[in-house]
């Protein structure tokens, strides 16, 4: 096998703000710690996480790479100290803490993952930052169970299409939110039992008619602001609210009152902060959990769209228009 080059093609923020401060530079190519891959990477993740680093408000982990992307799929060049599950050559999928918008990325062995089956290297950079958010949040916190109903706004976007999917494969009934008629439709070509088009219905509403008036078990939010009391209401007795994200605000008005007589959990998490052991339990449980439903057809990647890795500021333009339906990907 070709020795690792000294240096990498890698994407970098210039200075917080826009698009045009992702700029293509020459770096020294990392190399990997104990327990720890170095991954020539083939495919890198755009995620929201990625825009709010690059205008400087969601800073990297201490000792982590400052460079932007938080998932990867590619072969493994190097592997540090006791590692012993992978080796050169082997093609994965990992979670990251940074890094992935280059030619080679640093990956924990233990957040890595065998490609799903009949994905290509494309479709499964896509997999890792949306799989492991919907698997913790959704199924670990949120404790979904068969039969009962789920509410996932954003139904079109990247968690949206992964927890419509999973949802269903584990037997809930499943809602989704999104902003027109052409994503509420993609949302019922996913699976969903209804699409609620939220700029012409109240959310609450539907909600409450799709459910008999028993409201809805587990909802997954990545809206805040406004939502989160309206998401109480459409609550059932003991539901479960869990936020992942604040697009709309991160702070809210609640009526306490209301969460008290319905007995409404209202959790949340961030992912990237989280040590690499409990990223671990994470992917144990999805190689275990989720990757068979990849063979058996039951879940599959929504992709928008590809962009070259020099073009990464055009995808993070495509990313902030929210007309994107599914994942955008990087190629290297």
């Amino acid at each position: 096998m070709a020795s690792t080059p000294p240096t990498m093609t890698a994407v970098a923020i210039s200075a917080p703000g826009g698009p045009d401060v992702l700029q293509a530079t020459t770096l020294p190519t990392p190399k990997p710690g104990a327990g720890q891959l170095l991954v020539k990477v083939a495919a890198a993740g755009v995620n929201r996480p990625d825009v709010l680093q690059r205008l400087g408000v969601y800073p990297p982990p201490p000792g982590h790479s400052p460079l932007l992307g938080l998932e990867i799929a590619g072969e493994v060049v190097e592997r540090g100290a006791g590692v012993t599950r992978w080796r050169a050559g082997d093609r994965v999928c990992a979670l990251v803490n940074g890094g992935g918008y280059a030619q080679y990325c640093i990956a924990e062995d233990t957040a890595a993952l065998p490609i799903p089956a009949g994905l290509d290297m494309i479709h499964a950079a896509a997999v890792p930052e949306t799989f492991f958010t919907v698997w913790n949040n959704v199924f670990e916190r949120g404790k979904l169970e068969a039969g009962e109903w789920f509410l996932v706004h954003g139904g079109t976007s990247g968690i949206g299409t992964t927890a419509i999917q999973l949802a269903k494969a584990f037997g809930a009934r499943v809602l989704a939110t999104a902003g027109s008629a052409d994503k509420a439709k993609a949302c019922l070509d996913l699976g969903a039992d209804k699409a609620i088009n939220y700029k012409t219905e109240d959310f609450v509403a539907a909600c409450k008619e799709a459910t008999g008036g028993k409201g809805v078990n587990v909802i997954l939010d990545m809206v805040g602001g406004d939502y989160t009391d309206r998401n109480i209401i459409a609550a059932a007795e003991d539901g479960r609210l869990v936020q992942i994200a604040t697009l709309g605000g991160a702070d809210v008005r609640i009526n306490l009152a209301r969460l008290m007589v319905k007995r409404v959990t209202l959790t949340g998490s961030t992912l990237r902060p989280r040590t690499r052991e409990v990223k671990a339990g994470f992917a144990q449980a999805l190689e275990t959990k989720v990757w068979p439903l990849f063979g058996a057809g039951r879940v599959k990647v929504v992709l928008d769209s590809t962009f070259p890795l020099v073009q990464a500021a055009d995808a993070h333009r495509r990313l902030e228009t929210s007309q994107h339906v599914g994942k955008i990907v990087l190629t290297v």
